[in-house]
């Protein structure tokens, strides 16, 4: 579940990113600590063509 964050996958595309960004060393710290599905998450995203890179640790 994505509780939290925005249904609207372009925002929530900068959000996740910015998080990211400044907050989080990786996915799986942000949703751990946010307590999200990573895989709801990545298939939420992928539909508007974005997948993690986590050599970047952003979605690109």
């Amino acid at each position: 579940m994505l509780a939290g964050l925005p249904g609207d996958p372009i925002i929530l595309l900068g959000v996740v990113n910015t998080k990211l960004r400044d907050f989080y060393p990786s996915l799986d710290a942000l949703c751990d600590d946010m307590q999200i599905d990573e895989k709801e998450l990545k298939e939420k995203l992928g539909m508007i063509d974005y997948e993690y890179d986590a050599g970047r640790n952003q979605f690109v």
